[in-house]
């Protein structure tokens, strides 16, 4: 034997690095394209998530494939609704939220940030949608026990936030930077003279 064969298997992976690499590259581009248009990634991955609803409704299948995804995007839900330093279990080192009128303005800032949440999301539903193609998922359940089991557990998760949110007051949302018009004197006119 004179070691060819390892030759080739090696001279054979090269081009297909190369591929990933280039793959790799060029969806990492468009990723970051995409990064400012919010309203856009949104809308796509709910027609992705229609598209699997859609899947799901007429194969009348796959519904522990559908639980095991709306307990992993429960998840992502809570750590994007979650403070980065929890006031709860980190000692106060200069990050915590503030509690009292007094303290200083700290920002709110995700233990999951937002374009994270939605790739996650997204990558998710790709998933889930691949795995409604093999049988070997589509595990026979009765559907309606998951759904009542899964819906108790968003609501005593969801209390359990909110409870968190209103005792350290925290609000995890936000509209945008704060527009103040001001008061408009006599001599100001909204149209202009040329």
């Amino acid at each position: 034997m004179d070691g060819s064969f390892g030759d080739e298997g090696a001279a054979a992976s090269v081009p297909l690095a190369k591929w990933r690499s280039d793959f790799s590259r060029v969806f990492q581009h468009y990723l970051d394209r995409s990064t400012p248009h919010t309203v856009g990634r949104w809308l796509g991955t709910t027609a992705v998530a229609l598209i699997y609803s859609l899947r799901v409704y007429f194969v009348q299948g796959f519904y522990i494939v559908t639980y095991g995804l709306g307990i992993y995007l429960l998840n992502l839900l809570i750590g994007f609704l979650s403070p980065m330093v929890d006031p709860e279990l980190e000692a106060s080192d200069g990050l915590s939220l503030p509690t009292r009128g007094s303290d200083e303005f700290k920002p709110f800032i995700r233990r999951l940030p937002e374009f994270k949440f939605w790739y996650s999301i997204t990558k998710a539903l790709c998933v889930a949608f691949v795995m409604t193609f093999l049988s070997v998922f589509d595990v026979p359940v009765f559907w309606p026990i998951l759904l009542c089991y899964w819906i108790v557990l968003f609501v005593l998760t969801m209390k359990r936030q909110i409870v968190h949110m209103i005792k350290y007051k925290y609000v995890p949302f936000n509209t945008g930077k704060q527009r103040y018009g001001g008061k408009k004197g006599p001599g100001s006119s909204s149209t202009s003279k040329d």
